[in-house]
């Protein structure tokens, strides 16, 4: 393929400033959409999606979900892919390429991976502690014998706020021994440590070699919970009262769409699902062949995940259903409640169906897949900026990348620690309510600035063109230019305004604790500005230039920092598809 003078200028200058061996791509391609797969489709599919359509009226969250991924999840997930596979980069680069002064939605977004993943794995070590306890004879949650059960336990499924079932008990007693607030730190439940050890030992063993070694783990991973979600539907819809679970899951209450929550949630759910602002599947998508169809990888992701979400959806409604047989209540009266439905009500679901151990066994198996091939693209996406940006000198301080690949997840592994501590489920609940909740919207917020009005349509269509050879239609362009930027804004509006403080239960986090939540996410949104600074900083000439060359695509490239910084070098490789590299820059 040939460049055009510009760009061809732009790659002549870089060649030799970018030290490291020319950028690996993805054996087959195929590895790639697998991998893309196993990040978009995670643990959130299997209890958050039949939550959200639990709470807004069964099949009526249905509508305004396929129409956000139609307008939203769709359009966006192709903007991110295009500017990963284009500048061969991952976010922090591509950014930087794209917007100067926005560089740091890049920053911010491997500062929310990297928060997200040392938390995000204690749902995998809790899925093994259960994935272990399922080997019993008997489910050490299928009945009320026990030493952590106190008087008020019962054997059977209630809705009684004053007992509590063997299930319940089981996950606040048994596995994580849980205090009564935050508070209250409690001891190290080394249970789960060592099972937490266990968990950052296969991460690492599955990404070490980079896309290398994760692209052969994906095709287990990201396909093997297929097989046990269709096992589990098969067997779910023999039971009494499936019936009335997947009724109520495809027959909407169209009353409920006139409640603007139900439209925000879905796009919420959309837009957290597939990970857009994460920086993931950027990421992943700079390490494929330049000319591959961006569009069609685009489509079998983000249609998959959503497929997955109803697929589970009929799962978990058709245990629903059971549920609601056995206790004698409708559908709408059981008490769900967010990743309790994971923990809590799918086991108890469990301890009464024939051949319970092996359904057990086979369900967190499954949530370990879903959950692994998420934590390796939150993992990989700090590596691979890392990498991107300090290669040289990592190398000659950990002399081999499998070193510095084990580096980042021993940190990961001790700023995980307060997480596997009595006070843990507290921990957990408030970084995951102020990083997945409130930090990503800004995220998203700044990156479709970044990318679809600063960047401009023009360009990331020419862009799309020079790769694949034509140009994206007319939708596209229209939701990248008005429709997504519209709709984020109105996310984030009604995020600010409808915003609720962290809370676990009926448990309220203190005013100290909230404050600790907010610098949790501040941690990620603070990138932003302080990127604007320094590309301000670096930037010659008066302010009002600085301001001008700062939204201008490559600006950056064309300078040095004071005091000999490197220059940000974002294309390095050349535009013709990459050979193999006889070295393996990781993921």
């Amino acid at each position: 393929m040939e460049l055009g003078p510009k760009r061809a200028a732009m790659m002549s200058k870089e060649e030799g400033m970018d030290q490291q061996p020319s950028r690996p791509t993805w054996s087959r391609q195929i590895e790639f959409t697998l991998a893309g797969i196993g990040c978009a489709v995670g643990l959130g599919n299997v209890w958050r999606f039949p939550y959200l359509c639990y709470r807004s009226g069964g099949g009526a969250f249905l509508v305004p979900y396929l129409l956000m991924l139609v307008v939203l999840g769709i359009p966006l997930l192709y903007m991110e892919l295009s500017v990963g596979q284009y500048t061969r980069r991952g976010p922090v680069h591509a950014l930087a390429t794209v917007c100067p002064l926005l560089k740091g939605v890049g920053m911010a977004s491997v500062a929310i991976s990297f928060i997200m993943c040392t938390y995000y794995n204690i749902v995998i070590t809790w899925a093994l502690y259960y994935l272990f306890n399922s080997f019993q004879s008997l489910l050490p949650w299928q009945s009320c014998n026990n030493t952590w059960n106190t008087p008020n336990c019962t054997d059977h499924a209630t809705n009684s706020s004053y007992s509590s079932t063997a299930s319940q008990e089981f996950f606040k007693y048994r596995m994580l021994g849980q205090t009564s607030g935050v508070e209250e730190t409690g001891t190290l439940r080394w249970e789960l440590f060592l099972i937490l050890i266990l968990a950052w030992i296969l991460i690492y063993l599955c990404i070490f070699k980079g896309v290398k070694s994760t692209g052969k783990v994906v095709y287990f991973t990201a396909l093997f919970p297929y097989v046990i979600l269709i096992a589990l539907l098969i067997n779910n819809v023999q039971l009494p009262g499936a019936s009335d679970g997947i009724d109520f899951f495809i027959v909407p209450e169209w009353d409920k769409l006139r409640s603007v929550e139900v439209w925000v949630n879905a796009a919420a759910q959309i837009f957290n699902s597939i990970g857009i602002g994460f920086g993931s599947l950027l990421a992943m998508s700079s390490y494929n062949s330049f000319n591959n169809n961006i569009l069609k990888d685009t489509l079998f992701i983000s249609i998959t995940n959503s497929l997955t979400s109803i697929l589970a959806g009929f799962v978990i409604f058709s245990a629903f259903g059971y549920m609601s047989h056995l206790q004698g209540i409708p559908v709408s009266q059981l008490a769900v409640d967010g990743p309790g439905l994971v923990f809590i009500v799918y086991p108890q679901a469990f301890a009464s169906m024939p051949v319970s151990q092996l359904w057990a066994f086979l369900f967190f198996f499954m949530l370990l897949c879903l959950g692994l091939d998420s934590e390796f693209a939150m993992v990989e996406v700090m590596v691979t900026s890392l990498l991107d940006e300090f290669y040289q000198h990592l190398i000659r301080i950990f002399k081999r990348k499998e070193l510095f690949v084990l580096a980042v997840c021993c940190v990961s592994l001790l700023l995980g620690i307060p997480c596997v501590m009595q006070v843990g489920i507290y921990v957990f609940q408030l970084m995951d309510h102020y990083t997945a909740i409130v930090s990503i919207m800004f995220l998203a917020f700044f990156e479709i600035l970044a990318i679809c009005w600063s960047y401009g349509v023009k360009r990331l269509s020419s862009n799309v063109k020079e790769m694949t050879g034509k140009k994206p239609n007319i939708f596209f362009r229209l939701c990248w230019l008005i429709v997504d930027p519209v709709l984020i804004t109105v996310i984030l509006i009604f995020s600010i305004i409808q915003f609720k403080p962290a809370r676990y239960g009926d448990y309220v986090f203190p005013p100290w604790a909230q404050g600790v939540g907010w610098v949790i996410a501040l941690a990620s949104i603070i990138w932003i500005p302080l990127g604007a600074i320094h590309t301000l900083w670096v930037l010659p000439g008066s302010l009002m230039k600085k301001l001008k060359l700062s939204i201008k695509p490559y600006a950056l490239n064309d300078t040095k920092g004071r005091a000999g910084e490197p220059s940000v070098s974002v294309i390095s490789s050349s535009i013709k598809l990459p050979e193999k590299s006889q070295f393996e820059t990781h993921f």
